[in-house]
């Protein structure tokens, strides 16, 4: 232990910017009430009719905004619209605890304008061509009309057309605990894509789906577009948005380095608390590992308080800090792991009470090199890389790159006095 915890002379950092040309929309709530009424009226939504619209766990940005303009479109057609948790197991697979996610993301009644009908048992509807029982939510099945709202993007454990979006909400996020937990069973034989395509058709036989409301986001986590899918061409268009999504991703700026820290991880950021796309670790089955980027240890600092306590993710993870053990919700954490087949990535890391401790420790194993050659990038969280600070060694690397910007003079590891990393700046 001596070993590990001896004390070191931490590189001085650089606080960078990276230049990202992203679109951004504009005037968000125009855009989501005209998308969402052109699809209504193209869908047949008449007066008088319930619309079930699904909300998700996921951070997305303005997700309140656009659940809210959303609502306010379907109700200035003459609808009654209605939100439900469309999140799986998230939420410690509860009724109300998906209540209580979906008022982590300022969506309340109250708020958003419309009713929450939260059940965490589904309705089985069928069965695909190769026997998986297929489950729904009962008060979507129940309604005139489903509207899904979910951000596109590249998913954290597979590959394919469909990856994190409106297909993957339909069949997992609306099929709750029981279904989610049965489709990523079904995955380890089958792999998701399979899955999700057949269960979607039997779901779009099934229910009555209208359309899914499309969110892309850019690298700087702005939304970058919002576009209305009918129900008919979702398998066809999602795949064209999700290859748009990719070139709109986050990325670190250096493929290699010796050393992440990751201020925040949660479920919030990431299905994976952090965005395995981003840091290189994907531990999923089945799946092959990302050539880039290659980071040699990972350490992660802290939970977000969105998380509830569950941590999945921090098996990704090298390092990490005893405050962060101490708010691990084993109960929530472990229904999401066992739900996604993922129990590796629930593995607690080496971790120690300060973050001094565990620099000096995560410093020790990367080879011989002294700290102030080490490549050291800081970032807040998987999904806010705009601004990080580097190490110095890896200044020349930076001054070489026209989509980076130097903001400032080297300074010092900002560590308080109980041997904690400050906020960054």
């Amino acid at each position: 232990m001596t070993r590990l915890i001896r004390s070191m002379n931490y590189p001085r950092m650089i606080r960078i910017r990276q230049q990202v040309n992203a679109p951004v929309v504009s005037d968000l709530a125009a855009i989501v009430r005209q998308q969402v009424t052109d699809a209504a009226t193209t869908a047949g939504i008449g007066a008088g009719e319930s619309v079930a619209v699904a909300v998700g766990s996921r951070g997305i940005s303005n997700l309140a905004a656009i659940v809210s303009a959303t609502v306010e479109a379907l109700r200035g057609i003459g609808t009654e619209p209605f939100i439900f948790p469309a999140m799986g197991s998230h939420g410690g697979a509860t009724s109300e605890g998906q209540i209580e996610v979906l008022g982590h993301y300022g969506i309340r009644e109250s708020s958003v304008g419309a009713p929450i009908r939260s059940e965490i048992v589904p309705t089985e509807v069928g069965r695909t061509d190769d026997g998986i029982r297929v489950y729904v939510d009962k008060n979507a099945l129940a309604a005139d009309h489903i509207v899904l709202i979910n951000r596109v993007k590249p998913h954290t454990d597979f590959r394919g057309p469909f990856e994190s979006g409106l297909l993957k909400m339909m069949v997992i996020g609306m099929g709750k605990h029981q279904g989610a937990d049965l489709y990523h069973r079904a995955a380890m034989t089958h792999g998701f894509v399979h899955v999700i395509t057949h269960v979607a058709d039997v779901l779009m036989g099934k229910c009555h789906m209208a359309f899914g409301l499309a969110i892309l986001e850019n690298a700087n986590e702005n939304t970058a577009r919002i576009e209305a899918v009918p129900a008919a061409d979702l398998m066809k268009r999602e795949p064209e948005l999700l290859q748009e999504a990719f070139s709109l991703r986050p990325r670190l700026p250096f493929e290699e380095c010796h050393l992440l820290i990751v201020d925040w991880m949660g479920k919030n950021i990431s299905g994976t608390g952090m965005d395995t796309n981003v840091i290189g670790r994907r531990m999923a089955n089945n799946e092959p590992e990302f050539e880039s980027p290659r980071i040699t240890r990972i350490f992660v600092r802290d939970l977000t308080a969105e998380s509830n306590g569950n941590a999945l993710g921090t098996g990704l993870a090298d390092f990490t800090t005893s405050r962060l053990v101490k708010k691990i919700d084993t109960k929530v954490t472990y229904i999401n792991l066992l739900t996604g087949n993922g129990p590796q990535k629930g593995r607690i890391p080496m971790h120690f009470d300060t973050d001094a401790m565990v620099l000096d420790a995560a410093l020790g194993t990367i080879g011989l090199l002294e700290p102030e050659d080490a490549h050291i990038m800081r970032i807040e969280s998987t999904l806010k890389l705009r601004d990080l600070h580097v190490s110095e060694a890896l200044l020349p690397l930076v001054r070489d790159r026209d989509d980076l910007e130097i903001c400032g003079d080297p300074f010092p590891m900002p560590m308080d006095s109980a041997g904690n990393l400050q906020p960054m700046v």
